[in-house]
């Protein structure tokens, strides 16, 4: 069935916003993006995305400019122009089919590296989410910083919601009655509810989003968004939103996932960052990192896409610019749980491989990501692969 709503495709609905709410969020508070226009232009990318490939589609922030952008406090122009210049730069490859010649020239060994790379990467954000010692807790100097009380004496509250959120899913991981993430998120909001500074109900009514609502970026802010954000934002791009979530996406679902290729993925990201642009969102893709969290948590057709999609864009009409106050309200450490598990699900992928010289470009890989950073971790391992393919070395 190509749409399915129940428990498990709304908790597998879920599974994703341990990565999507921080960096959204952090976006929105520190890059100073219209909070209707993010949440707008995400629930309507996973709304269209899931009714082209008929299966379950992950939507996720572009990592490297959403980190980057985060850290440098980067004008909203300068983030909206970067949506444009990925938009345009992925939509080209799409329609050229050139993404067919980097399919052939990119080995199932990289693929997994990448896959390994970031799952690794989403196990480590969840921990520090859950430590406290993420960016946005770090600079907040507090362990929840969105709720009224982050501790109990020396205690930390992000210390015992992530613990009680970890217990929670592995208990009921595998369980349909009481789906896991549905649960925790549960379990989230209720705290929020307790320990939070409150709904913003004053603000209920119809918001329609505002067209280019930061204004038309400047020449400067264009020239800055390609050279710092969208070139070194595209090879990662590539490895882990086209490459990698095309072969998970085939692992999954078999024929189900026929219309996810190359091309498709490429184009739909295309159009989605121009239509970001134009509604003052964030930079987004189809990470496999994303995918693997719905699937871990119970996501198997487009229904799930259409239940997160449309809360995202119910929320957004409803709450307007107070949007960000109802997606503040899951403590950090909750998501940092979720996060934990949907990178164990991911780097697992690594568990087809047998060849030795395989395991060693998916552990350099590895190594290089957490020294560095995907892009280059991808660019290296084509390479190392090539190489070693020579006889004349052997690991």
């Amino acid at each position: 069935m190509k749409y399915r709503i129940n428990r498990m495709e709304i908790a597998g609905s879920l599974g994703d916003l341990g990565v999507l709410l921080p960096i959204a969020v952090g976006m929105v508070l520190v890059n100073h993006l219209p909070p209707s226009g993010v949440f707008m232009a995400i629930g309507l990318y996973y709304i269209f995305s899931g009714m082209y490939f008929g299966v379950t589609t992950p939507v996720q922030p572009m990592k490297v400019i959403g980190s980057y952008g985060v850290a440098m406090a980067l004008s909203p122009d300068v983030i909206q122009a970067s949506s444009l210049w990925v938009g345009v730069l992925l939509l080209a490859i799409g329609l050229s089919g050139a993404m067919k010649q980097i399919t052939r020239f990119v080995p199932r060994v990289v693929i997994r590296g990448v896959q390994l790379s970031t799952g690794v990467l989403l196990m480590a954000q969840g921990v520090r989410l859950i430590l406290g010692t993420s960016s946005t807790q770090v600079k907040a100097g507090l362990s929840e910083p969105f709720l009224a009380v982050s501790s109990l004496g020396g205690l930390q509250l992000s210390w015992v919601f992530g613990a009680i959120a970890v217990v929670l899913t592995l208990f009921l991981i595998n369980n349909r009655r009481f789906p896991a993430a549905t649960v925790v998120v549960g379990f989230g909001f209720l705290m929020g509810l307790l320990l939070g500074r409150g709904v913003p109900l004053s603000g209920l009514g119809l918001h329609l989003p505002e067209l280019f609502p930061t204004g038309l970026p400047s020449w400067v802010s264009f020239s800055t968004a390609l050279f710092v954000l969208a070139l070194p934002q595209l090879p990662m791009t590539l490895g882990n939103a086209v490459l990698a979530n095309e072969d998970l996406a085939r692992e999954y679902f078999g024929d189900g996932a026929s219309r996810t290729t190359g091309k498709a993925l490429c184009i739909s990201m295309g159009l989605a960052n121009i239509g970001s642009f134009i509604l003052g969102g964030i930079p987004m893709c189809h990470g496999a990192g994303g995918l693997a969290a719905h699937y871990r948590f119970g996501a198997r057709t487009a229904g799930s896409n259409l239940f997160i999609g449309g809360l995202f864009v119910i929320v957004a009409l409803l709450f307007g610019s107070q949007v960000l106050a109802i997606a503040q309200l899951v403590p950090m450490s909750v998501l940092g749980a979720l996060l934990i598990f949907a990178g164990a699900q991911l780097a697992m992928t690594v568990r087809d491989i047998s060849d030795r010289k395989e395991y060693f470009v998916c552990i350099a890989m590895l190594g290089i990501t957490l020294a560095s950073n995907l892009a280059l971790s991808y660019l290296v391992g084509i390479g190392l692969h090539h190489l070693l393919k020579r006889d004349m070395f052997d690991i």
